[in-house]
Formats: C-alpha cells, sequence, structure tokens
C-alpha cells in the first residue's frame, strides 16, 4: 500500500518535515491532480453554456493538468508577478506532480479562472463557476432540518448552545450533530470522532475582544460559522468579528463575499430562532460590529509561515485567529508530513496570536494527536481515517 503522501525536502533545511507532492501514484494528493481536477473541470464546463472560446481552454487546461509542464499565466494577466513570486518561476516547465502539493492545487484554480474568462473583460467575467454548486447546498430539505433545530437549541442553556454551535461550526454539512442536543448517545458519537479537542481551552480565548475567523466553505458550511458568530457577538463573547473569506472563488467551495451575503440571505428568510440570527447578523454587519474582510494572499499557494506584514498584525492583535477547514489547516502546518505526536503549539509556534483550528479531516497532514489516539487509528483504519472527512479536531494554542 502507497504511503499517505510522497514527499519533497523543503529548502529550507533537512531538519523540515517533508512537503507533500503528488508524485506518488495512488497516493490521496496525486488522486486529486490526477482524477478531482479533471472531473471538476468537466463539471464546470456543463454547468454553464461557455462559448468556444472557454470551452477549447477549458480542454487545453485538462490536457495540460494531466499530461503537460505547468505554464504561466498568460502575459496581461494582472497577477502574474504576483504568481511568479509565490513560486511560478521555480515551478513553470516542471509537471504538476512534482511541485508541492499545496502549489500545484492552488495554482490549477487560478488556472481555471482564465479558462473561463473570469478576469477577463467580456460576458463571463465575474461569474463565479462554482455558484450553482455553492447555491443548491443552501436549497435542500437537509438545509431546511438544520436550520428548524436551532428552534430547539435557543431553549437551551447558554453554555450549552455555545458547545453545540462550536461542534457544527467543526462539521459543516453534518452540523446537524451539533444543532440537535437529542441525546447523551449521539453526542459520545460525535465526541468519538475527534482525534483532538482543546474546546476548553477555544472557549477561554473568546475574551471579549476581536476573533479573526478564516472561513473555508460557502453554503452549508459557512451557515455554522455564521450562527456560531451571532452567539458570540449576541453574548458578549466577542466584542467585533472579522470574517476573511477569499477574494474571488477558489478550491469549487471555499466562500467569498458574495457566498456570505447568500448565506445571511438565506438565514433571514428562514422562520424562528434561524430567521432572528440572520437578521441580528445583517445588522451586525451594517453596524461594523461584523466585519468581510479579503485579502490576495488568501488565495496565495503558501504556508500561513509566510504571511505579509498587514495580515500578521491583524492576527496579532486578535484575542484569537480561529481557522476552518482542511485547507486553512493545512496551510497553517505548512503542507508538511510532521509525525501526528508533534505538538500543535509546537507546529504553529511562528503564528501570530492565539490561534486555533476547527478541522474535518481530509488530508494527510495532522499533528497534535497523542500517541495512543495515531496508533488506534491507523490499526482500526489503515491510516484512512485522515483523509476520509470520518474524523475531525478542535485544537487551540494561546
Amino acid at each position: 500500500m502507497p504511503e499517505p503522501a510522497a514527499a519533497a525536502r523543503s529548502a529550507a533545511g533537512p531538519d523540515d518535515a517533508p512537503v507533500v507532492v503528488s508524485a506518488v501514484r495512488g497516493s490521496f494528493p496525486w488522486s486529486v491532480l490526477a482524477e478531482r481536477h479533471p472531473a471538476l473541470i468537466r463539471k464546470v464546463r456543463d454547468a454553464f453554456p461557455y462559448g468556444p472560446e472557454q470551452r477549447d481552454a477549458l480542454d487545453a487546461l485538462l490536457r495540460n493538468c494531466t499530461e503537460g509542464v505547468i505554464e504561466p499565466l498568460a502575459a496581461p494577466a494582472a497577477d502574474r508577478g504576483r504568481w511568479d513570486a509565490w513560486g511560478g518561476r521555480e515551478h513553470y516547465g516542471r509537471s504538476w506532480f512534482d511541485v508541492p502539493f499545496l502549489w500545484s492545487e492552488s495554482y490549477f484554480y487560478r488556472r481555471l479562472l482564465e479558462a473561463v474568462g473570469y478576469f477577463t473583460p467580456g460576458p463571463w467575467q465575474g461569474i463565479d463557476p462554482f455558484r450553482p454548486f455553492k447555491l443548491a447546498e443552501l436549497d435542500t430539505p437537509e438545509a431546511d432540518e438544520e436550520l428548524a433545530a436551532l428552534d430547539d437549541l435557543a431553549r437551551q442553556p447558554v453554555e450549552e448552545q455555545e458547545e453545540a454551535l462550536l461542534h457544527g461550526s467543526l462539521w459543516g454539512n453534518r452540523a446537524d450533530l451539533g444543532f440537535r442536543l437529542a441525546g447523551a448517545q449521539e453526542g459520545t458519537a460525535a465526541e468519538s470522532q475527534l482525534v483532538a479537542n482543546d474546546a476548553d481551552v477555544l472557549r477561554s480565548l473568546f475574551a471579549g475582544g476581536t476573533l479573526c475567523l478564516v472561513a473555508d466553505n460557502a453554503g452549508r458550511e459557512l451557515i455554522p460559522d455564521l450562527l456560531l458568530v451571532d452567539h458570540l457577538l449576541r453574548h458578549g463573547r466577542v466584542k467585533r468579528t472579522a470574517l476573511h473569506v477569499k477574494p474571488y472563488p477558489y478550491y469549487v467551495s471555499d466562500a467569498t463575499t458574495a457566498d456570505v451575503v447568500d448565506a445571511v440571505r438565506r438565514l433571514t428568510a428562514a422562520k424562528g430562532a434561524a430567521g432572528e440570527a440572520g437578521n441580528r447578523l445583517w445588522a451586525a454587519l451594517a453596524e461594523g460590529r461584523l466585519t468581510v474582510r479579503t485579502h490576495p494572499f488568501a488565495c496565495a499557494p503558501l504556508p500561513y509561515a509566510d504571511l505579509p506584514d498587514d495580515l500578521r498584525r491583524e492576527f496579532a492583535a486578535a484575542d484569537v485567529t480561529l481557522l476552518k477547514g482542511d485547507l486553512n489547516y493545512r496551510r497553517l502546518i505548512g503542507d508538511r508530513l510532521y509525525p501526528a505526536t508533534t505538538p500543535f503549539a509546537t507546529a504553529t509556534s511562528y503564528f501570530p496570536g492565539s490561534v486555533a483550528a476547527l478541522r474535518t479531516l481530509k488530508s494527510d497532514v495532522v499533528v497534535g494527536l497523542t500517541a495512543t489516539v495515531e496508533a488506534a487509528l491507523d490499526t482500526a483504519e489503515d491510516r484512512r481515517w485522515r483523509t476520509g472527512g470520518t474524523h475531525a479536531l478542535i485544537q487551540a494554542r494561546r
């Protein structure tokens, strides 16, 4: 059986953990580049009535990302210089499979946007190629059930509400596990899927000041994040929240400002407690207690160790920076294969200020586990627990 990921040593030094690459056939990162990306191109091609120019560009990207080498953005691209500086000069001309996985995966999405004309003046400029998939998640019976469950949650003690909303945000579109405090058995099942749980530390960091929440996915996964923010603002656990989202569509479902607006509108249109939360969030946005932030670095193919100075200052000034989702976690850990028992505090010691992560495991990178937990998971699941989305973690460092 292949190792979970191939690895290449960083030029930073021999003592660094290996960086994840995609060269080993059958590995998880290999499957993303060889299988998931081609399937996504076909899905996007069918989602819009693109013209011949866009369809030809998508077909060319499909051939290039599976058989060709990495090419620079077209010369007129406004961010060509930025991608050159982000590592492009080192990677152009190489196989997509031979450069760091984080870089190749991120650059794929930038090239996909180029293919559909997202940045080019014309009829497709600014049209999110993933929007149909995002909106579909908001209009489902499951979404209705999750929002209706808030009525029962509102009758619980405030501390239990916070715990449920925290787990709702953690599990994303499995948020009903958190919302429905129906019984001990459900709670125990959810707890058993946590490979690390620093929830008490995280809650202690909600100190009545500023929360920086770096969002992950849109749709049904963004709504639980917003409901957690509403709770923290409403009960004085934080005074202000800065919600960091992507400046343009990214990784299929990553949240943008438009997705935040869609999610808040979805809440305001609901009945009961969900609608009340939506109205409070709308007011918080209008009053500046909840702000939406975008930054070019949010789409950089780089780890958070390379934070630019303005973001470093903002995160340092917050009571806590809470990173949501798998991609943010990979960037936080540098997308490196540290031993799973490496302390979370050690792996994140560079990060400015207190930091926490809420993440379901969908890639190989993980730290902060005990040796006992790692051994039990490897024995029971043959390492599939790292990538299947069946397990999660809450990690925090003061």
